[in-house]
């Protein structure tokens, strides 16, 4: 399902040299999986998720996932595979505040390519318990309720691949146990291949496989 080869990733320092922030960088996730990526902050952990998803593009080395490379895609292809098969939930929602859940949510179906995306967007949403809050506005949602729309956006296509960034890391810890829950019964119940960055060691021993990076090397998994 996921396969990264020999990932290195490059950015310009203030000073005009490479910062080298993922150094050879190799995965093989099967479909179905889960995946927890963990590490101190500034070890990479964003920007490999960014990388799974299309977001970023290596300086050296591929990503393939369901048999694609994404190297070898358009920037219009790449933009399709991603609304097709991937889904991604950041620790921030970003969702649209003057629209509603369910137009949040129908905005996703639509990028996906849906037929009936107001239909998708409220079975998304009824997916995370959010069935009679579809019509609210993000500024009248808890944190918790937000991040849940933004999980139902995220899976309203139901992708083969769900990318999670610190997707708790904002929630007091009743809503980020609520919410990993759902995010936990989602990928059982969709079949999706789940991989998360946390710093939270509990939520990590629920994965399939943890990686642990260190200045952009993988030092463990």
């Amino acid at each position: 399902m996921i396969r990264l080869s020999g990932i290195t990733k490059d950015f310009p320092s203030p000073s005009g040299e490479r910062l080298r922030v993922l150094e050879g960088v190799d995965l093989e996730l099967a479909e179905g999986g889960s995946l927890a990526i963990q590490g101190p902050s500034g070890s990479g952990k964003s920007t490999l998720l960014g990388i799974l998803a299309g977001l970023e593009q290596p300086t050296s080395g591929s990503v393939e996932i369901s048999g694609t490379n994404l190297g070898s895609l358009s920037e219009r292809a790449l933009a399709q595979f991603r609304a097709r098969n991937q889904g991604f939930v950041f620790q921030a929602f970003h969702l649209l505040q003057h629209f509603s859940a369910l137009q949040n949510v129908a905005i996703g179906a639509e990028i996906a390519g849906l037929k009936e995306p107001m239909l998708s967007a409220r079975e998304a949403l009824a997916r995370v318990d959010l069935a009679d809050r579809m019509h609210h506005l993000p500024g009248q949602l808890s944190g918790g309720e937000c991040q849940r729309v933004a999980i139902a956006r995220a899976t309203v296509a139901r992708p083969s691949v769900l990318l999670c960034d610190e997707p708790t890391g904002s929630l007091d810890p009743s809503n980020a146990t609520r919410v990993f829950e759902l995010l936990m019964d989602l990928h059982k119940d969709l079949g999706t291949t789940l991989v998360l960055v946390t710093h939270d060691p509990s939520l990590s021993a629920r994965m399939d496989r943890r990686m642990r990076l260190e200045r952009g090397r993988v030092v463990e998994g």
